[in-house]
């Protein structure tokens, strides 16, 4: 079976055999870019609205905040006060949604490389995209691998909010890559980087934590739940030259941000570091 929509149903099966199925309804938008698939459905399902790259799952509007909340909240929480960051891929605007929630926050570099995925988003997807249009956002639809390069000492935080490690985000997964993104990171900067899933990418992740660990001092995994991701369960890379995981929270921020959120709260976040047995070993 190959994944896309197929007699009325998304299919979606991994290398190991297994995957989602979701009823799929009207096609609202359906093209090729310069770079992949772009694709965005209805659902007959709560999960509403699909966008999908070259027939993979990216986001859904039903599950997509146990994504976005995680990627963003966990690192920028553990700044003391981020006011400049970088988003890496995130063309869907959802992290960027997180970020902005933080009253830090003076301005949001988005780097995607693929201006078709935006668009779409923004005319289909709202809720998810509809903080792209916010005036502390500078949207820049270039090759990241590119745009890191010449930038030092620039963020506070940054967020590489990619595709998979093939197709246009394969160059993202590189310790050349990683070592520019170091560089580009202020004093006491912090970087997040989803590192696919525990369950059914982890030959992936052993080789991307080694480039990582390679490049940053500090380098600790993280994980949470995505109802509609291979095996259901991700990883994230929280990587800093002086800043350990859980050393800091901002309490009032915490709790304002708290407020907005469905997944996100301090315990939660507390409990994200401990990882099982097989993830440990395999790291």
């Amino acid at each position: 079976m190959t994944n896309g929509i197929q007699n009325g149903f998304y299919n979606e099966i991994n290398p190991d055999g297994f995957g989602v199925v979701i009823k799929a309804g009207k096609v609202l938008f359906s093209k090729h870019s310069d770079f992949q698939k772009v694709e965005i459905f209805e659902t007959g399902s709560k999960l509403g609205r699909v966008l999908t790259l070259d027939d993979l799952m990216m986001t859904t509007e039903g599950d997509e905040f146990y994504y976005h909340e995680m990627i963003a909240h966990i690192p920028m929480m553990n700044h003391k006060c981020p006011e400049s960051v970088l988003v890496i891929g995130g063309g869907d605007g959802g992290t960027v949604r997180e970020v902005l929630k933080h009253n830090t926050v003076k301005k949001v570099v988005l780097c995607e490389i693929d201006g078709m995925v935006i668009d779409a988003c923004k005319e289909f997807l709202p809720t998810i995209a509809g903080k792209l249009d916010d005036p502390r956002v500078e949207i820049r639809v270039e090759d990241a691998i590119e745009f890191i390069k010449d930038k030092k000492n620039e963020y506070d935080i940054v967020l590489i909010d990619s595709t998979d490690p093939m197709g246009p985000g394969e160059g993202l997964f590189t310790e050349e890559f990683y070592t520019n993104v170091k560089n580009s990171l202020k004093k006491g900067g912090i970087v997040a980087a989803q590192s696919e899933s525990p369950v059914v990418n982890k030959e992936e992740i052993k080789k991307m934590y080694n480039l990582l660990k390679k490049v940053f001092p500090i380098c600790s995994t993280y994980t949470s739940n995505i109802p509609t991701y291979p095996g259901g369960y991700w990883a994230w890379a929280y990587c800093s030259e002086t800043v350990e995981p859980l050393s800091y929270i901002d309490e009032k921020r915490c709790e304002e941000i708290t407020k907005t959120c469905k997944i996100y709260n301090k315990d939660y976040h507390m409990a994200r570091f401990a990882l099982p047995n097989y993830l440990k070993e395999l790291l």
